[in-house]
Formats: structure tokens, sequence, C-alpha cells
């Protein structure tokens, strides 16, 4: 299995739903059980980042490695640059980004998005795609969609409905468009050079991170699954789902 180390960016001030990481959760907090999955992965080392101090000890106490990060940054993939940076990390290593907001991500995956970065030597980053199951997940704009060239590099991700396929053929969209699952792979001295990137105007249009590296001209490797996980937590509606989903697993 390829060796990689997951970070879990946690951030207590979300705006929909503030504190989620330390919300309960079947039982245990919701960053528990992120926690969880990025340790049954078999990953190397698994830490938790965050600027919080409650989300610091909540780890803590049941056993995860943390480390405290600034206040400041924009997004996980920021969090994660200044832990790369802090804890000294190899160049070669290759650090998967699990959000401290994902509890029903299959280890599975964390496993895949590593191994499509070690297969693709010419790219910086990596992430996974999912086919489109309908017209609906095709428009919605919380669904966020990508095209690649025909070696499986990123061309573009977008909340828009891409490629637009001017005679209204949804079919024929929805055979080269696929649904972007929210999970990276990163090349550690990538990592120590991401926030010098000039500021993305395509990243700040979409709200979409991974645009700032293809707009600098990086390539980001997407590997093609199809199991999908389970929503995120944005929302109280989240996370009565989460709840539910975890309940009929330990059935």
């Amino acid at each position: 299995m390829t060796p990689f180390t997951v970070i879990i960016p946690a951030r207590h001030a979300s705006t929909r739903l503030p504190g989620k990481p330390l919300l309960p959760l079947a039982g245990r907090p919701v960053i528990e059980h992120v926690w969880r999955a990025a340790v049954s992965s078999g990953a190397d080392r698994v830490i938790i980042a965050t600027d919080h101090a409650g989300i610091s000890d909540c780890a803590t106490a049941f056993g995860a490695e943390v480390c405290m990060t600034g206040s400041a940054h924009r997004s996980g993939t920021e969090r994660i640059a200044e832990v790369v940076r802090a804890i000294g990390i190899g160049d070669d290593a290759i650090i998967v980004n699990l959000q401290g907001d994902e509890p029903l991500m299959p280890a599975s995956l964390l496993v895949r998005v590593a191994e499509t970065l070690a297969e693709a030597p010419g790219s910086v980053m990596a992430t996974l795609s999912t086919p489109l199951m309908d017209a609906d997940e095709l428009h919605d704009p919380h669904t966020v969609k990508l095209v690649t060239g025909h070696d499986g590099r990123a061309l573009y991700f977008s909340r828009a409905a891409i490629p637009r396929d001017r005679r209204g053929h949804t079919d024929w969209q929805m055979s080269v468009a696929r649904r972007h699952l929210g999970l990276y792979a990163y090349r550690a001295g990538f990592l120590r050079r991401y926030p010098l990137l000039p500021e993305s105007p395509l990243e700040n249009l979409e709200q979409l991170e991974q645009l700032r590296v293809l707009q600098a001209g990086e390539r980001i490797q997407v590997g093609e699954v199809t199991e999908r996980p389970g929503h995120g937590i944005d929302t109280e509606r989240d996370l009565a789902a989460a709840e539910a989903a975890l309940i009929r697993r330990s059935r």
C-alpha cells in the first residue's frame, strides 16, 4: 500500500453550523468519527489540525495527535500547509486531506486518492470523482462537477453544469462530466509552496480552492471510483442523516 499521512483540518467557526466538529453524533463527537475513519485506512500517521482549544482538548482526550495552527487560513489546504511546515515532513511524502466534517468517508477512498497521486509523478495533487447520478445532481450548485483530459488530468472544476451542450442533451453532458469528491492528496513539497501561489480569480468566483492550483498551471490527477461517501455535515439535517446512516451501519 502507498504510504501516506492523513491531516484533518477542523475549524470551530463554521458559518452554517458553528462548532460542528464537537457536536454529538452516535455517541461520539463528529471529529472522532472522522479520525477513526482515517485511522482505519492504514495511514502511517493521522493528525488533526485546528486553531480551537476545545477541538484540541477533545481530540487529545480520545487519543488523536493534534497540531495547533493559526486562525487566518481561508481553506483546509492552507491549514494543512502550515502543519507540513511545522512538523518537517519530507517533500516526497503524500498527504491526504480529510475534512473534519466527513464522518462517513470510507477508508478505502483515502487509500485510493493516495494511490492516484503515487501513480502520477507529474502531478502535485490528486482527487477522486464518481459518475453523476441524474440531471438534478448535474445542475445542483452544491455538487461540484469536473472534466478531465484523456489522461485523467483535471481540466476544470465548477458548480455549474459543465460542459454545456448547446443542443440541450443532458445525457451527453452527464457522460462527459463527473461528480467531484472533496478528498485530496498532495505532495508535501507542493504544500510548502502552495501559500505562495497567486490568488486565483477562478477560485474566488467558484469558491473552489483547487482552482488556484489549476490556474497556476499545476497538475491535478483524478481517480475514478464508484463508491460514494455519505454526505458531509454542513447543517442540522446533515447531522441527523449521518446519525441515521451510522445506526444502519451498526445493525
